[in-house]
């Protein structure tokens, strides 16, 4: 987690910082000839970021994907709001940072220890930490969905994958993530929705109508998921899904 933040924070820093600035402990390297912040307009501009940074953490990482796929698996298990929001979200949050952990080190290797040391300026911290977050969004991000998003900012085609830029890289990644999410969900649903026919089609051909289908068909939608070791499967085939 501590890495995460630091890793945030390193890419906002050029946005606030100025040459020979002191933040966080870190003395910034730049031109003599640049201008300082005041230190009162640091703190503002990094309280905004600490602001934005549940944002980006649930966007911008694999804890969309997860998260929303834990949503499906509870409506599909039909447990109401069993587990509970804040577990599937803390379970979310750390497989989120299981998955990103890779990324998350190259970018304090490479670009926040370097900037902490005063051995390179913000500049130059800033390409070296967007560059792995840049390769892992791209891994994730369908074409379709990059393509709108530059059409959408009236910007000229980019030469490469490399050259995509993170203005469109970041919204595109957050409809891609949200497409597989959804196509995932569907997939978990499929047994369950095959049971709840079973036990209606039962339960109406003898005359039970007592109880609700829903209410006997979620013994067995458990027992199944029990019997398969379902939470194992589930989580195993999301995180592979990232590697």
């Amino acid at each position: 987690m501590k890495k995460l933040i630091l890793t945030a924070a390193c890419l906002a820093a050029p946005a606030f910082a100025g040459p020979n600035d002191s933040l966080l402990g870190i003395t910034l390297v730049g031109n003599k000839s640049g201008t300082n912040l005041s230190v009162p307009m640091q703190i503002v501009l990094l309280l905004t970021l600490l602001t934005l940074l549940p944002a980006i953490i649930m966007s911008v990482t694999p804890f969309l994907r997860v998260v929303v796929v834990l949503h499906f698996l509870r409506q599909a298990l039909g447990t109401q709001t069993t587990p509970s929001n804040q577990v599937l979200v803390g379970l979310a949050l750390f497989l989120s940072l299981l998955i990103i952990q890779p990324v998350t080190d190259k970018v304090y290797r490479e670009s926040w220890q370097p900037l902490e040391a005063g051995q390179i300026g913000a500049s130059e911290a800033w390409d070296r930490a967007s560059a792995p977050v840049h390769d892992f969004l791209l891994k994730f991000a369908r074409e379709k969905d990059i393509r709108l998003f530059m059409e959408l900012a009236h910007a000229p085609a980019p030469a490469g994958p490399s050259a995509v830029p993170l203005s469109a890289l970041v919204p595109a990644y957050v409809l891609s993530e949200l497409k597989t999410a959804f196509q995932i969900g569907a997939v978990l649903f499929l047994p369950f929705l095959i049971i709840d026919l079973v036990v209606a089609s039962v339960t109406l051909s003898v005359g039970m109508v007592q109880l609700p289908p829903v209410m006997v068909s979620a013994p067995f939608k458990l027992l199944l998921f029990v019997l398969v070791d379902g939470w194992n499967l589930v989580v195993g085939s999301l995180v592979r899904s990232f590697y």
